[in-house]
Protein backbone atom coordinates (compact mmCIF):
# COMPACT_ATOMS: atom_id res chain seq x y z
CA UNK A 1 0.00 0.00 0.00
CA UNK A 2 1.65 3.30 -1.09
CA UNK A 3 2.13 5.75 1.75
CA UNK A 4 1.36 9.48 1.56
CA UNK A 5 2.54 12.02 4.13
CA UNK A 6 0.30 15.08 3.97
CA UNK A 7 2.21 17.93 5.65
CA UNK A 8 0.16 20.93 6.81
CA UNK A 9 0.79 23.63 9.42
CA UNK A 10 -1.94 22.64 11.85
CA UNK A 11 -4.44 19.85 12.40
CA UNK A 12 -7.38 22.26 12.22
CA UNK A 13 -6.28 23.47 8.77
CA UNK A 14 -6.21 19.86 7.61
CA UNK A 15 -9.76 19.34 8.87
CA UNK A 16 -11.07 22.52 7.24
CA UNK A 17 -9.19 22.41 3.93
CA UNK A 18 -7.73 18.98 3.07
CA UNK A 19 -9.85 16.32 4.78
CA UNK A 20 -11.89 15.28 1.68
CA UNK A 21 -8.72 14.78 -0.36
CA UNK A 22 -7.17 12.58 2.34
CA UNK A 23 -10.37 10.54 2.70
CA UNK A 24 -10.54 9.94 -1.05
CA UNK A 25 -6.86 8.96 -1.17
CA UNK A 26 -7.44 6.46 1.66
CA UNK A 27 -10.44 5.02 -0.18
CA UNK A 28 -8.30 4.74 -3.31
CA UNK A 29 -5.83 2.49 -1.49
CA UNK A 30 -3.24 4.87 -0.05
CA UNK A 31 -1.97 4.79 3.52
CA UNK A 32 -2.38 8.44 4.54
CA UNK A 33 -0.48 10.00 7.43
CA UNK A 34 -1.11 13.59 8.51
CA UNK A 35 1.98 15.53 9.62
CA UNK A 36 0.82 18.67 11.43
CA UNK A 37 1.06 20.71 14.58
CA UNK A 38 -1.32 19.30 17.16
CA UNK A 39 -3.60 22.14 18.32
CA UNK A 40 -6.01 19.78 20.07
CA UNK A 41 -7.63 18.11 17.04
CA UNK A 42 -5.29 15.14 16.75
CA UNK A 43 -7.79 12.60 18.11
CA UNK A 44 -10.38 13.70 15.56
CA UNK A 45 -7.88 13.06 12.77
CA UNK A 46 -6.80 9.69 14.17
CA UNK A 47 -10.42 8.58 14.68
CA UNK A 48 -10.92 9.05 10.94
CA UNK A 49 -8.35 6.32 10.34
CA UNK A 50 -5.31 8.45 9.54
CA UNK A 51 -1.89 8.22 11.08
CA UNK A 52 -0.72 11.40 12.78
CA UNK A 53 2.75 12.85 13.40
CA UNK A 54 3.06 16.01 15.51
CA UNK A 55 5.02 18.59 13.53
CA UNK A 56 7.25 21.09 15.34
CA UNK A 57 6.54 24.22 13.33
CA UNK A 58 5.85 27.89 13.89
CA UNK A 59 3.16 28.78 11.30
CA UNK A 60 4.37 32.41 11.25
CA UNK A 61 7.78 33.99 11.63
CA UNK A 62 11.24 32.89 10.50
CA UNK A 63 13.26 32.18 13.63
CA UNK A 64 16.43 30.43 12.33
CA UNK A 65 16.65 27.97 15.23
CA UNK A 66 12.98 26.96 15.01
CA UNK A 67 13.08 26.73 11.21
CA UNK A 68 16.17 24.51 11.32
CA UNK A 69 14.43 22.28 13.86
CA UNK A 70 11.50 21.85 11.46
CA UNK A 71 13.81 20.97 8.56
CA UNK A 72 15.77 18.42 10.62
CA UNK A 73 12.56 16.87 11.93
CA UNK A 74 11.18 16.40 8.41
CA UNK A 75 14.48 14.95 7.19
CA UNK A 76 14.45 12.43 10.04
CA UNK A 77 10.88 11.22 9.56
CA UNK A 78 11.22 11.04 5.77
CA UNK A 79 14.39 8.99 6.14
CA UNK A 80 12.84 6.72 8.76
CA UNK A 81 9.34 6.22 7.31
CA UNK A 82 10.21 6.39 3.58
CA UNK A 83 6.82 7.59 2.32
CA UNK A 84 6.15 7.11 -1.39
CA UNK A 85 4.69 10.61 -1.69
CA UNK A 86 5.02 13.71 0.47
CA UNK A 87 2.32 16.32 -0.05
CA UNK A 88 3.31 19.73 1.33
CA UNK A 89 0.58 22.35 1.82
CA UNK A 90 1.57 25.99 2.29
CA UNK A 91 4.73 27.94 1.58
CA UNK A 92 6.69 27.08 4.73
CA UNK A 93 6.04 23.35 4.36
CA UNK A 94 6.96 23.54 0.68
CA UNK A 95 10.21 25.27 1.61
CA UNK A 96 11.43 22.91 4.34
CA UNK A 97 9.55 19.82 3.21
CA UNK A 98 10.81 20.19 -0.33
CA UNK A 99 14.40 20.43 0.89
CA UNK A 100 13.93 17.45 3.21
CA UNK A 101 12.42 15.41 0.39
CA UNK A 102 15.38 16.17 -1.89
CA UNK A 103 17.94 15.40 0.82
CA UNK A 104 16.26 12.07 1.67
CA UNK A 105 15.51 11.23 -1.99
CA UNK A 106 11.74 10.91 -1.69
CA UNK A 107 10.53 9.96 -5.16
CA UNK A 108 7.10 11.65 -5.21
CA UNK A 109 6.58 15.26 -4.10
CA UNK A 110 3.40 17.33 -4.28
CA UNK A 111 3.69 21.00 -3.35
CA UNK A 112 0.35 22.77 -2.93
CA UNK A 113 0.65 26.56 -3.07
CA UNK A 114 -2.35 27.79 -1.08
CA UNK A 115 -1.44 31.46 -1.47
CA UNK A 116 1.96 33.11 -1.23
CA UNK A 117 1.10 35.25 1.80
CA UNK A 118 2.34 38.53 3.18
CA UNK A 119 5.94 38.14 2.00
CA UNK A 120 4.72 38.61 -1.55
CA UNK A 121 2.61 41.73 -1.01
CA UNK A 122 3.94 44.83 -2.70
CA UNK A 123 5.21 45.63 -6.16
CA UNK A 124 8.76 44.32 -5.74
CA UNK A 125 10.02 41.09 -4.21
CA UNK A 126 12.40 41.48 -1.29
CA UNK A 127 15.78 39.76 -1.10
CA UNK A 128 14.33 37.32 1.47
CA UNK A 129 11.42 36.47 -0.79
CA UNK A 130 13.69 35.89 -3.78
CA UNK A 131 15.90 33.64 -1.66
CA UNK A 132 12.87 31.57 -0.58
CA UNK A 133 11.83 31.12 -4.20
CA UNK A 134 15.39 30.20 -5.17
CA UNK A 135 15.55 27.50 -2.49
CA UNK A 136 12.15 26.15 -3.55
CA UNK A 137 13.33 26.12 -7.16
CA UNK A 138 16.44 24.15 -6.23
CA UNK A 139 14.34 21.63 -4.29
CA UNK A 140 11.87 21.34 -7.19
CA UNK A 141 14.62 20.84 -9.78
CA UNK A 142 14.25 17.07 -10.16
CA UNK A 143 11.86 14.39 -11.38
CA UNK A 144 8.77 13.40 -9.46
CA UNK A 145 7.70 16.90 -8.37
CA UNK A 146 4.25 18.34 -9.03
CA UNK A 147 3.21 21.83 -7.92
CA UNK A 148 -0.47 22.71 -7.48
CA UNK A 149 -1.48 26.35 -7.82
CA UNK A 150 -4.81 28.04 -7.14
CA UNK A 151 -4.41 31.18 -9.24
CA UNK A 152 -2.46 32.37 -12.27
CA UNK A 153 -0.78 35.26 -10.43
CA UNK A 154 1.13 32.81 -8.22
CA UNK A 155 2.04 30.69 -11.24
CA UNK A 156 3.49 33.71 -13.03
CA UNK A 157 5.65 34.77 -10.06
CA UNK A 158 7.03 31.27 -9.51
CA UNK A 159 7.77 30.77 -13.21
CA UNK A 160 9.45 34.17 -13.47
CA UNK A 161 11.70 33.35 -10.49
CA UNK A 162 12.44 29.83 -11.83
CA UNK A 163 10.83 28.19 -8.79
CA UNK A 164 8.81 25.81 -10.96
CA UNK A 165 8.92 24.32 -14.45
CA UNK A 166 5.93 24.40 -16.75
CA UNK A 167 5.63 20.61 -16.89
CA UNK A 168 5.41 20.44 -13.08
CA UNK A 169 2.42 22.78 -12.83
CA UNK A 170 -1.06 21.55 -11.96
CA UNK A 171 -4.08 23.73 -11.18
CA UNK A 172 -7.15 23.72 -8.96
CA UNK A 173 -9.30 26.77 -8.38
CA UNK A 174 -9.18 26.77 -4.60
CA UNK A 175 -9.56 23.90 -2.15
CA UNK A 176 -13.05 23.04 -3.35
CA UNK A 177 -16.41 22.76 -1.65
CA UNK A 178 -18.92 19.93 -1.22
CA UNK A 179 -21.85 21.32 -3.19
CA UNK A 180 -24.21 18.77 -1.66
CA UNK A 181 -23.34 19.89 1.86
CA UNK A 182 -23.16 23.60 1.03
CA UNK A 183 -26.29 23.91 -1.06
CA UNK A 184 -28.08 27.03 -2.25
CA UNK A 185 -30.21 28.75 0.39
CA UNK A 186 -32.28 31.80 -0.62
CA UNK A 187 -31.76 34.65 1.82
CA UNK A 188 -33.84 34.23 4.96
CA UNK A 189 -36.19 36.81 6.41
CA UNK A 190 -34.59 38.73 9.23
CA UNK A 191 -35.13 41.92 11.21
CA UNK A 192 -31.68 43.03 10.03
CA UNK A 193 -29.51 42.51 6.99
CA UNK A 194 -26.53 40.50 8.16
CA UNK A 195 -23.12 41.16 6.61
CA UNK A 196 -20.66 38.42 7.50
CA UNK A 197 -16.87 38.12 7.48
CA UNK A 198 -15.13 34.80 8.18
CA UNK A 199 -11.36 34.57 8.50
CA UNK A 200 -8.44 35.08 10.84
CA UNK A 201 -8.34 38.38 12.71
CA UNK A 202 -5.35 39.90 10.91
CA UNK A 203 -4.93 43.29 9.28
CA UNK A 204 -4.24 41.93 5.78
CA UNK A 205 -7.63 40.21 5.76
CA UNK A 206 -9.15 43.69 5.81
CA UNK A 207 -10.83 43.44 9.20
CA UNK A 208 -10.00 47.03 10.15
CA UNK A 209 -11.20 48.26 6.76
CA UNK A 210 -14.50 46.44 7.22
CA UNK A 211 -14.97 47.94 10.67
CA UNK A 212 -14.22 51.39 9.23
CA UNK A 213 -16.77 50.83 6.45
CA UNK A 214 -19.33 49.74 9.05
CA UNK A 215 -18.71 52.94 10.98
CA UNK A 216 -19.24 54.99 7.80
CA UNK A 217 -22.63 53.30 7.34
CA UNK A 218 -23.65 53.32 10.99
CA UNK A 219 -25.57 56.60 11.08
CA UNK A 220 -27.82 55.49 8.24
CA UNK A 221 -28.16 51.77 8.97
CA UNK A 222 -27.50 51.13 12.67
CA UNK A 223 -30.99 49.65 13.16
CA UNK A 224 -31.18 47.85 9.81
CA UNK A 225 -27.82 46.09 9.48
CA UNK A 226 -25.61 43.88 11.61
CA UNK A 227 -21.94 43.13 10.87
CA UNK A 228 -20.82 39.66 11.98
CA UNK A 229 -17.08 38.97 12.32
CA UNK A 230 -16.08 35.32 12.78
CA UNK A 231 -12.48 34.32 13.31
CA UNK A 232 -9.74 33.59 15.78
CA UNK A 233 -7.05 35.89 17.09
CA UNK A 234 -3.56 35.39 15.67
CA UNK A 235 -0.49 36.08 17.85
CA UNK A 236 1.75 37.77 15.30
CA UNK A 237 2.71 41.33 14.34
CA UNK A 238 -0.20 41.73 11.93
CA UNK A 239 -2.76 40.18 14.26
CA UNK A 240 -5.59 42.37 15.52
CA UNK A 241 -5.76 42.57 19.30
CA UNK A 242 -8.66 41.50 21.43
CA UNK A 243 -8.72 45.00 22.93
CA UNK A 244 -9.18 46.56 19.48
CA UNK A 245 -12.06 44.22 18.65
CA UNK A 246 -13.77 44.75 21.98
CA UNK A 247 -13.40 48.51 21.59
CA UNK A 248 -14.98 48.59 18.11
CA UNK A 249 -17.51 45.78 18.38
CA UNK A 250 -20.56 46.72 20.44
CA UNK A 251 -22.22 43.29 20.22
CA UNK A 252 -25.22 44.76 18.42
CA UNK A 253 -24.29 46.63 15.25
CA UNK A 254 -20.81 45.09 14.96
CA UNK A 255 -20.37 41.66 16.57
CA UNK A 256 -17.16 39.68 16.91
CA UNK A 257 -18.03 36.03 17.56
CA UNK A 258 -14.49 34.66 17.80
CA UNK A 259 -13.64 31.27 16.28
CA UNK A 260 -16.76 29.29 15.37
CA UNK A 261 -17.47 25.80 14.10
CA UNK A 262 -20.92 26.63 12.72
CA UNK A 263 -19.86 28.81 9.79
CA UNK A 264 -22.23 27.08 7.38
CA UNK A 265 -25.23 27.93 9.55
CA UNK A 266 -24.05 31.51 9.99
CA UNK A 267 -23.65 31.89 6.22
CA UNK A 268 -27.17 30.59 5.68
CA UNK A 269 -28.49 33.26 8.05
CA UNK A 270 -26.47 36.01 6.37
CA UNK A 271 -27.33 38.24 3.42
CA UNK A 272 -23.93 39.51 2.23
CA UNK A 273 -20.33 38.27 2.48
CA UNK A 274 -17.75 41.03 3.01
CA UNK A 275 -14.11 39.98 2.70
CA UNK A 276 -11.87 42.99 1.94
CA UNK A 277 -8.60 41.04 2.07
CA UNK A 278 -5.40 42.35 0.54
CA UNK A 279 -3.43 39.33 1.77
CA UNK A 280 -1.99 37.28 -1.09
CA UNK A 281 -4.59 34.53 -0.99
CA UNK A 282 -4.76 31.30 -2.95
CA UNK A 283 -8.52 31.27 -3.43
CA UNK A 284 -10.15 32.02 -0.06
CA UNK A 285 -12.25 29.20 1.37
CA UNK A 286 -14.49 31.84 2.97
CA UNK A 287 -15.54 33.13 -0.45
CA UNK A 288 -16.03 29.65 -1.91
CA UNK A 289 -18.34 28.72 0.97
CA UNK A 290 -20.33 31.94 0.59
CA UNK A 291 -20.65 31.35 -3.16
CA UNK A 292 -21.96 27.83 -2.65
CA UNK A 293 -24.60 29.03 -0.17
CA UNK A 294 -25.60 31.72 -2.69
CA UNK A 295 -24.49 34.97 -1.11
CA UNK A 296 -23.34 38.08 -2.98
CA UNK A 297 -19.75 38.96 -2.17
CA UNK A 298 -17.91 42.22 -1.69
CA UNK A 299 -14.18 41.66 -1.83
CA UNK A 300 -10.99 43.28 -3.12
CA UNK A 301 -9.30 43.39 -6.48
CA UNK A 302 -6.50 41.33 -4.96
CA UNK A 303 -4.81 38.04 -5.81
CA UNK A 304 -7.08 35.08 -5.14
CA UNK A 305 -10.13 37.11 -4.13
CA UNK A 306 -10.74 38.40 -7.66
CA UNK A 307 -10.87 34.78 -8.89
CA UNK A 308 -14.17 34.28 -7.06
CA UNK A 309 -16.06 37.45 -8.02
CA UNK A 310 -17.08 38.65 -11.47
CA UNK A 311 -17.62 42.35 -10.80
CA UNK A 312 -21.29 43.41 -10.88
CA UNK A 313 -22.38 39.82 -11.59
CA UNK A 314 -22.04 37.82 -8.37
CA UNK A 315 -20.70 40.65 -6.24
CA UNK A 316 -18.46 43.70 -6.25
CA UNK A 317 -14.69 44.15 -6.44
CA UNK A 318 -13.34 47.18 -4.59
CA UNK A 319 -9.82 48.61 -4.27
CA UNK A 320 -7.81 47.22 -1.33
CA UNK A 321 -7.62 49.28 1.86
CA UNK A 322 -10.42 51.62 0.78
CA UNK A 323 -13.21 51.67 3.40
CA UNK A 324 -15.14 54.36 1.49
CA UNK A 325 -15.46 52.26 -1.68
CA UNK A 326 -16.18 49.20 0.45
CA UNK A 327 -19.00 51.04 2.23
CA UNK A 328 -20.45 52.19 -1.10
CA UNK A 329 -20.53 48.64 -2.50
CA UNK A 330 -22.15 47.33 0.68
CA UNK A 331 -24.71 50.15 0.52
CA UNK A 332 -25.76 49.07 -2.98
CA UNK A 333 -26.53 45.58 -1.71
CA UNK A 334 -28.16 46.76 1.52
CA UNK A 335 -30.57 48.94 -0.48
CA UNK A 336 -31.49 46.43 -3.16
CA UNK A 337 -32.87 43.03 -2.21
CA UNK A 338 -33.45 42.04 -5.84
CA UNK A 339 -29.79 42.72 -6.61
CA UNK A 340 -28.70 40.64 -3.60
CA UNK A 341 -30.86 37.72 -4.69
CA UNK A 342 -29.77 37.87 -8.32
CA UNK A 343 -26.10 38.07 -7.40
CA UNK A 344 -26.59 35.23 -4.92
CA UNK A 345 -27.94 32.99 -7.68
CA UNK A 346 -24.98 33.89 -9.88
CA UNK A 347 -22.63 33.12 -6.98
CA UNK A 348 -24.08 29.62 -6.74
CA UNK A 349 -23.65 29.12 -10.49
CA UNK A 350 -20.02 30.20 -10.14
CA UNK A 351 -19.49 27.68 -7.33
CA UNK A 352 -21.02 24.87 -9.39
CA UNK A 353 -18.85 25.75 -12.38
CA UNK A 354 -15.51 26.35 -10.67
CA UNK A 355 -15.34 25.14 -7.08
CA UNK A 356 -16.70 21.59 -6.81
CA UNK A 357 -14.64 19.47 -4.41
CA UNK A 358 -15.01 16.48 -6.75
CA UNK A 359 -12.85 18.23 -9.36
CA UNK A 360 -10.19 19.07 -6.76
CA UNK A 361 -10.15 15.49 -5.45
CA UNK A 362 -9.79 14.03 -8.93
CA UNK A 363 -6.88 16.32 -9.74
CA UNK A 364 -5.07 15.19 -6.58
CA UNK A 365 -5.77 11.49 -7.19
CA UNK A 366 -4.48 11.81 -10.75
CA UNK A 367 -1.23 13.28 -9.39
CA UNK A 368 -0.88 10.63 -6.69
CA UNK A 369 -1.39 7.77 -9.14
CA UNK A 370 0.95 9.41 -11.64
CA UNK A 371 3.72 9.66 -9.05
CA UNK A 372 3.45 6.03 -7.93
CA UNK A 373 2.93 4.83 -11.49
CA UNK A 374 -0.41 3.13 -10.86
CA UNK A 375 -2.85 2.95 -13.75
CA UNK A 376 -6.17 4.65 -13.06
Amino acid sequence: MPKIFMVVNEDRFFLSHRKPIAISAKQAGFDVVIVAKDTGQRKIVENMGFGFIDLPIEPTGMNPIKETRTLIFLCNIYKKEKPDIVHHVGLKNILWGGLAAKITKIKGVVNAVSGLGGLFNGNRLSFTTKMILWIIGEANNRKGVRVIFQNNDDINICKKESAVKQEQIRYTKGSGIDLNEYHYIPELKSDRIQIIFTGRMVKEKGVEDLISAAEILKKEYSNQVRFILCGRLVPNKTGISKDYLEQHCDGNYICWLGERNDIKSLLEQSHIMAFPSYYREGVPKSLIEASAIGRPIVTCESVGCKDVVDDWKNGFLVPPQNPQKLALALKRLIENKNLRCQMGKEARKKAEKDFSISNVIQTHLNIYFELVKIDI
